[in-house]
């Protein structure tokens, strides 16, 4: 069983039933980048459902092909997103595909990572 990933933009890995994704600094996210950490979190998946943590704080930009794609194909096998955000950008960014992209899943913007982490585990607590 595979119980982490890491492609040439973000690094995958499970733990306590949330599936951490974190972007690599600097990425510029484009439709085809989009359908590569997908595949790649499916393959770490391995069909099953998880939370997940996002920590959105390296992404420099995110186009709307892109946007479209996360909300839609890219929503595939999630109960809840946490996206950790850190600075003016990356907020806007997130901010913007919540608004815009209307993700399939709840998805909710956090500063910190243990309000995201909190928010994530209320999941678990109440299923």
């Amino acid at each position: 069983m595979i119980d982490h990933i890491e492609n040439e933009y973000a690094k995958f890995w499970i733990e306590k039933d949330i599936l951490y994704f974190v972007y690599k600094n600097g990425i510029s996210i484009d439709q085809s980048v989009a359908m590569q950490v997908v595949e790649d979190r499916l393959l770490l998946q391995q069909g099953k459902e998880f939370l997940i943590f996002c920590d959105m704080r390296g992404v420099k930009s995110v186009n709307k092909s892109a946007r479209n794609y996360l909300a839609i194909e890219g929503s595939a096998l999630i109960k809840a997103v946490a996206l950790l955000v850190n600075n003016p950008l990356t907020n806007t960014i997130s901010g913007f595909y919540v608004k815009t992209s209307n993700p399939a899943i709840t998805t909710q913007i956090f500063t910190s990572e243990e309000d995201a982490l909190n928010f994530l585990n209320s999941y678990i607590i109440s299923k």
